[in-house]
């Protein structure tokens, strides 16, 4: 599936059983929330703390949830992720083509 698909199966639910989407607002809340369940999992899973009995660690469905609202976000403000992604890979390549393979701490391992 591409991102463009997802994003429009995104909004065929939203529009099926979601009512109507959340407010930009309460979605960045939302995505802040999913965000921290995502640190969750990775500081038990590969951090220093432990799980609690009934962690739920399922960092795919996490990283799911973070995907979901940022694709709500993007249908909501009429923004094509394909198009931002590819021009975000232009800037990368543009602006660090060459800071990491210089980058002395990234090559003594």
């Amino acid at each position: 599936m591409t991102i463009q698909e997802a994003q429009e199966r995104v909004d065929a639910w939203i529009k099926q059983y979601g009512v109507r989407y959340f407010s930009e607002l309460t979605n960045m809340a939302v995505l802040t929330e999913e965000v921290g369940e995502v640190a969750r999992v990775i500081a038990r899973r590969y951090g220093d703390q432990s799980s609690k009995p009934g962690d739920d660690l399922d960092l795919a469905d996490e990283l799911a949830d973070v995907l979901w609202v940022v694709m709500c976000l993007a249908n909501q403000t009429g923004i094509d992720l394909d198009a931002a992604l590819e021009r975000n890979f232009a800037k990368k390549t543009s602006r660090d083509s060459h800071r990491h393979l210089d980058n002395k701490k990234l090559t003594n391992q």
